[in-house]
């Protein structure tokens, strides 16, 4: 059986984003805290996966999460791209009017904005956690509080849902990397399958430095995909540039990463994987 670290609880949505990459497989959710916990377990683990959170549409990169696997010797051998649908939740015989207080995640609270201002009177408390808030409310038999939470943690937690898709824009989506020990990465991935890879580099301070970099990825066929650049702390005005590139033929890939390398000061694969499709469009989503 697969055991797999996630930020958060039982429920939460990096717990349905392991489970639908790892679907039909026997598996168990290890919960941690805070990210840190996540990539320390795994640090001290070998055998353990991960699935941690890098970007999400609206909210954009978790830039301390790029630093985090950058310094951990975990491997990026998977992702998953994850529709975020919020619910508003609540015990079981209540009505949308019998709730006075709404509890949940800044950033739920904050995607759910435009429904919260239809119901100015409701109380908003945050929390650490969506699926949390529904856990709390369940255990305590809080009658006239609701959570924004998504669909699973409702129903894991014995919650009636009240609202569906109640986020402001239906265009939220959050990318979730699947992560491995560096010395398990080979036998969790199909080479012949990968067409995605992650890198990190830096660059000394010389004119066109970046421009050469990109120029040699785009003669080789590298399409780039995202690109996102952190100060290097101790190092004023110097950057660490995260690249994802996605590519047809793993001989050029491996012919663009050697010419690219004497172009960087530090260079470092993150990792080979196959790129996850993009889900279906809100548009097309018959349960709004």
């Amino acid at each position: 059986m697969k055991q797999v670290v996630i930020q958060g609880i039982r429920g939460c949505y990096h717990e349905t984003a392991a489970r639908e990459f790892f679907r039909g497989e026997p598996l168990e959710t290890l919960p941690a805290e805070r990210f840190e916990e996540l990539f320390a377990r795994m640090d001290s683990d070998p055998g353990l996966l991960g699935v941690a959170a890098i970007e999400n549409t609206i909210a954009g990169s978790l830039l301390p999460n790029h630093e985090l696997l950058r310094r951990s010797r975990a491997a990026i051998v998977g992702e998953y791209k994850l529709r975020i649908s919020h619910t508003l939740a609540a015990l079981p015989g209540q009505r949308a009017d019998d709730i006075r207080e709404v509890r949940s995640h800044p950033i739920a609270l904050m995607q759910c904005g435009d429904f919260l201002k239809t119901r100015p009177h409701l109380k908003i408390v945050e929390r650490d956690d969506t699926a949390g808030s529904a856990r709390e409310i369940a255990c305590e038999q809080l009658r006239g509080t609701a959570a924004i939470c998504g669909e699973e943690a409702a129903r894991l937690y014995g919650l009636e849902v009240l609202f569906r898709g109640i986020e402001t824009n239906p265009h939220n989506f959050t990318r979730f990397l699947i992560l491995a020990d560096r010395s398990r990465a080979a036998e969790l991935t199909d080479p012949l399958r990968c067409n995605k890879a992650s890198l990190v580099f830096t660059l000394t301070h010389t004119r066109g430095s970046l421009s050469k970099v990109l120029t040699v990825l785009s003669f080789y066929d590298m399409n780039l995909t995202k690109i996102q650049s952190l100060p290097i702390i101790g190092r004023e005005w110097e950057y660490r540039f995260y690249v994802d590139v996605t590519f047809d033929d793993h001989e050029r890939f491996r012919q663009a990463v050697e010419a690219a390398r004497p172009l960087a000061g530090e260079f470092t694969l993150l990792g080979r994987y196959t790129e996850c499709p993009n889900p279906p469009h809100p548009e097309n989503d018959e349960n709004r």
